[in-house]
């Protein structure tokens, strides 16, 4: 059994090639993926060579954490059957290419307890899952505090403040310095850094991944305030002691999400309460998947990247855009 994947080779080297696929033992199964999202975190890292020491990291390697399908094959201990739609975090089924992520492409075999069920109305939006469940995870862990000021207005920082409006929070601040990420807001306002004054924020969310951004956000907390990172940094994170001292400023580290913020955050979208409309800003076929990659970690008015695996995909002409405000 063979798959057609997304390898990236080397750092800024990417092509599509034919894996060889193991047989699912009868707690796996077989998904032939239809959508997979590019992440423009981690996944950008790897692709321009910054990503720092990580367990199972190296290349060739499958990317891809964002992926949605059908399932075409379940062994018996699986609890799933064929012509399930689901969302799959990726795989590691690739011998020797690593699959640290492992969801960019037409075919991957899963243990079942990685999956989730998903509806098939979801479409392509199922594959935004993943990024949703860590937003949810970001603000439901314990002794968490629903953020004031989100900072970043990428698909992240905007499930964010959709959560937080979702969880019964007031809406919060969002900053974003970036003219073609400003707007798309629902229900929260958009501001640049600049524009605010405020310096009494309780709950700082960093959404933007950019390591040097600690001493501004201590400087805008109340005292006794939380900066939460949320992003995935490069570079080591250092701050100015004093000002946090004046504040007694505590920090949270914002971790990955768990199965059980997958399916909370599946039955929200499945019950209204969390929505995935108009943050895919771009979609071209798998089989241009080396300047999808390009597009997404270049041009910032790519809000999220969209691989088409469908049988349809080779149809298609070319990149395609909806308006995501």
């Amino acid at each position: 059994m063979n798959c057609t994947s997304v390898i990236l080779e080397a750092p800024k080297t990417i092509s599509l090639g034919e894996l060889n696929l193991p047989d699912p033992g009868p707690d796996e199964m077989v998904v032939d993926i239809r959508y997979s999202g590019i992440s423009t975190g981690t996944e950008k890292l790897f692709w321009s060579g910054q990503m720092p020491p990580f367990p199972g990291m190296g290349y060739p390697l499958v990317p891809g954490y964002e992926a949605a399908g059908e399932v075409v094959e379940a062994g018996s201990a699986t609890g799933f059957r064929p012509g399930d739609i689901v969302f799959v975090p990726g795989a590691n089924c690739y011998g020797d290419v690593k699959g640290l992520f492992g969801g960019a492409t037409n075919r991957l075999v899963t243990a079942a307890d990685r999956a989730v069920r998903i509806d098939s109305s979801m479409g392509e939006a199922g594959a935004l899952l993943a990024l949703a469940a860590t937003a949810r995870h970001a603000i439901a862990g314990i002794n968490t505090t629903l953020p004031d000021l989100i900072v970043g207005h990428g698909v992240f920082g905007r499930l964010l403040a959709r959560l937080t409006i979702a969880a019964g929070g007031t809406a919060p601040t969002v900053w974003e310095i970036d003219p073609d990420r400003q707007t798309g807001a629902e229900g929260y306002q958009v501001v640049h850094p600049d524009d605010d004054e405020r310096r009494d924020y309780r709950s700082i969310y960093d959404a933007s991944g950019v390591s040097g951004l600690l001493d501004t956000l201590i400087g805008r907390l109340a005292k006794g305030g939380e900066v939460v990172l949320a992003g995935f940094y490069p570079e080591p994170l250092s701050f100015a002691f004093p000002p946090a001292f004046m504040r007694e400023a505590r920090f949270r580290i914002a971790a990955e999400w768990t199965r059980d913020d997958l399916v909370a955050t599946r039955d929200l979208i499945d019950h209204g309460a969390l929505s995935l409309d108009n943050l895919i800003s771009h979609r071209v076929p798998a089989a241009d998947a080396a300047q999808a990659y390009q597009t997404a970690f270049e041009d910032s008015a790519c809000l999220k990247m969209i691989l088409n695996w469908g049988p349809s995909s080779s149809d298609a002409s070319g990149p395609k855009r909806e308006n995501a405000a």
